[in-house]
């Protein structure tokens, strides 16, 4: 039985508020990836792969590190949660986000960290890239996946969209061979969506992008309006 790649959540885009939502705690299913992410390049690569992601992986989630920017002794923490494939998460990272960096997380007023969220198997590939260069790249290549989310999103077969992943990342200084490995490290595939799962529970996260701010959920906003947060959290 070949495998079916099945989307991990149904999304709706709802385009006034500017956010994705998923449907609920069940919308990202641990048991629906394919573990060996070159399954694209092979798709007859047994199903069975499949039904070994569950949650006996939680235990390994506590080794998938948070990234993080800025300063983590911070009175302000905020925490983004965001899909590569989420469209508006695209437009944070390539304009507010960058304001927010140079206003608070590149003089350290604050502490910032990014946590993916996994709407499809696109966006668990992205992350998987984005993670392949450890910390120290990770921001680098989330704004090219970012920056070119429109083109790699649309490249047609799975096949192809991996490829353009590939692509960002050698752009980004990875190699060949350090790629694929990172691409098809089953059980690192296994052990994000356990994370996620967990994460998602945890702080409630029904759409992208969200953020915690000190704790506090908020759903996508205007630059300014956190900026207003953000200004009377410090003053505290």
């Amino acid at each position: 039985m070949k495998p079916t790649f099945p989307i991990l959540a149904a999304v709706a885009v709802a385009a006034a508020g500017g956010w994705y939502a998923f449907s609920g705690t069940n919308a990202v299913d641990s048991t629906q990836i394919t573990p060996l992410v070159s399954a694209a390049n092979a798709q007859t690569a047994s199903a069975d792969k499949a039904d070994t992601a569950s949650s006996e992986t939680t235990a390994e989630t506590a080794a998938i590190e948070d990234m993080t920017l800025g300063n983590p002794d911070s009175a302000v923490q905020i925490i983004e949660y965001a899909s590569y494939t989420c469209p508006h998460c695209a437009a944070f990272d390539q304009g507010p986000f960058q304001q927010l960096k140079a206003d608070y997380i590149d003089n350290d007023k604050i502490g910032f960290t990014y946590r993916e969220v996994y709407f499809d198997r696109y966006g668990l590939w992205a992350s998987m890239v984005s993670r392949c260069g450890g910390e120290d790249k990770f921001f680098g290549i989330t704004d090219m996946i970012y920056a070119g989310q429109s083109e790699w999103v649309r490249a047609g077969e799975p096949t192809a969209i991996v490829e353009e992943l590939r692509k960002i990342g050698r752009l980004a200084g990875l190699d060949i061979e350090e790629l694929d490995a990172c691409l098809q490290d089953g059980e690192k595939a296994q052990s994000l969506v356990a994370w996620w799962e967990e994460n998602q529970k945890a702080d409630d996260i029904t759409s992208t992008p969200s953020f915690l701010i000190n704790g506090k959920k908020y759903s996508n906003m205007p630059y300014a309006e956190m900026k207003e947060i953000i200004d009377a959290a410090l003053e505290e």
